[in-house]
């Protein structure tokens, strides 16, 4: 059964000053109120790479209680615009930007502080704005926020803002210990439009995704496991679990469990683990939105001590707007980093995660309306037998712009089922490797389909390993994820 029925597709952080801000008597606010307050402080910190940086302000009230706020500044440098924001509402006009609270951090009492940023861009200079304003008030007390000479890589994705941390990660991890993908990469963070590993090195995961666990979970043992991690030499299982089709609805507890130890078994073999909460239909995220809320609650905060963990919390949305999509990923999002502040966050996209290509769309409608959130990627999807040059151009084009993952592509057609399009896999993988994007192969298993790795009846015996038991499909893709990683460390 094919996990796509579908039409054709298928640092140096450096302090500025602290200055005093006044308040206005009478906050002007969009729809919101703030009360009257004596001042407040704001602390701006940057560090920048060539052509974009990353900001943090953090704003601590000194006088009354407040509902409501609004921060602005001007940059000081015309090439100077915010491409992504958090914790806020940001608009630029001009060089004139102003970050308006979101729901659950406006109301700040006497001292309290929230932490706010940004990911910019920048063409001739990058200088810090010198001066502020909150509702309306110019700050009064000299700021002179600095910015951090230039690195050659751009930094880590900003420290998610729920909880707010106390410390930046450290700089220079120690060596790695271990030769698995986990072991050498260890944390991972999106850095830039790239996945990075601790060094903050840009790197690319290769791996296989599970078919549904309703059906073949006999193919996820310690023996098929083994042979992914030992034989194929992968880096990532992709742990696909439906929501529908005789999935998670039908039991809660027993599909969380069951996902929990397949994370356990990926992480003693050093790989990581993708898990999926793969809707598919019906295609609009929100009908699955309080059981996604329900499911990402119990395996982040299960498993939030472990470092190889990576949550795709929408497989393939389909029949709806992007900004529908936005609103379940910033409803989703909070849950997980109340438990895990580090994970990396996969949202999927229209037309069946493919950038909207399938649905007359494409990655404008992201770039210009991105989720409000830190440390997160977007979703590719595509089966090379059916999708192939317009699709190929919109992920090289929207890759310059957006963080991307693979997170589930075939060598077949759509449907799951065919032959092999092995010239069209081969012009697929040699994209995504040159651009360095991850990806899963669907997938592992001996589904009675073109995709699937196995031959039938393979995970009713207990061999896994060589190539008497795969599939042409199976054959292809481990000949492509077992070429050497490289993954740099410094």
């Amino acid at each position: 059964m094919s996990s796509i029925p579908r039409p054709p597709r298928r640092t140096l952080l450096v302090s500025g000053a602290v200055g005093a801000l006044a308040l206005a008597a009478t906050a002007v606010l969009p729809m919101t109120t703030a009360a009257a307050a004596t001042g407040c402080a704001v602390t701006y910190t940057t560090n920048s790479w060539p052509g974009g940086f990353t900001a943090n302000l953090t704003i601590q009230n000194l006088g009354d209680p407040v509902s409501a706020w609004a921060l602005g500044f001007t940059f000081p440098d015309s090439g100077q615009r915010v491409t992504q924001g958090w914790s806020a509402t940001w608009q630029q006009s001009g060089s004139a930007v102003t970050a308006q609270n979101m729901s659950y951090n406006g109301a700040l009492g006497s001292g309290a502080s929230t932490t706010i940023g940004f990911n910019g861009a920048w063409t001739t200079a990058n200088p810090a704005p010198t001066a502020f304003t909150l509702n309306g008030t110019t700050c009064t007390g000299g700021i002179s926020p600095t910015t951090a000479p230039p690195t050659t890589l751009p930094p880590t994705t900003p420290p998610p803002t729920t909880p707010p941390p106390t410390t930046p990660p450290p700089t220079t991890p120690p060596p790695p210990t271990g030769t698995t993908p986990v072991a050498i990469n260890g944390q991972l963070r999106v850095c830039g439009v790239s996945l990075c590993n601790q060094y903050g090195r840009p790197i690319q995961l290769r791996g296989m995704s599970t078919h549904g666990l309703q059906w073949f979970a006999n193919c996820y043992n310690d023996a098929s496991l083994d042979a992914l991690a030992n034989d194929w030499q992968a880096d990532l299982l992709r742990i696909s679990m439906y929501v529908q089709e005789k999935g998670y609805e039908t039991n809660p507890a027993g599909f969380t469990s069951q996902v929990n130890t397949l994370v356990d078994k990926a992480e003693a073999r050093g790989l990581y683990a993708l898990i999926d909460f793969h809707t598919l239909t019906p295609g609009d995220p929100m009908y699955n939105l309080d059981r996604a809320k329900t499911f990402f609650a119990a395996v982040s905060a299960r498993n939030a001590a472990k470092k190889n963990v990576i949550y795709e919390i929408t497989n393939e949305p389909n029949g709806v707007s992007w900004s529908t999509i936005k609103n379940y990923a910033e409803q989703v999002i909070p849950v997980i980093r109340a438990n895990d502040p580090d994970a990396v966050v996969i949202v999927g996209t229209r037309g069946w995660s493919s950038l909207g290509v399938s649905e007359g769309g494409n990655s404008d409608e992201i770039v210009n309306n991105p989720v409000r959130a830190d440390n997160i990627m977007y979703t590719f999807h595509f089966y090379a037998a059916s999708h192939q040059d317009t699709y190929r151009n919109e992920l090289q084009r929207a890759a310059s712009r957006l963080p991307l993952f693979v997170t589930e592509f075939g060598t077949v057609t759509y449907t799951g089922d065919g032959a092999v399009d092995a010239a069209s896999s081969t012009t697929w993988l040699d994209l995504l490797d040159r651009l360095k994007i991850s990806y899963a192969n669907w997938t592992y298993s001996d589904a009675g389909e073109g995709s699937a790795a196995f031959r039938p009846g393979t995970c009713n015996g207990g061999s896994y390993a060589g190539t008497a038991v795969l599939t042409d499909s199976g054959n292809f893709m481990r000949n492509r994820i077992r070429t050497p990683d490289s993954f740099p460390t410094s």
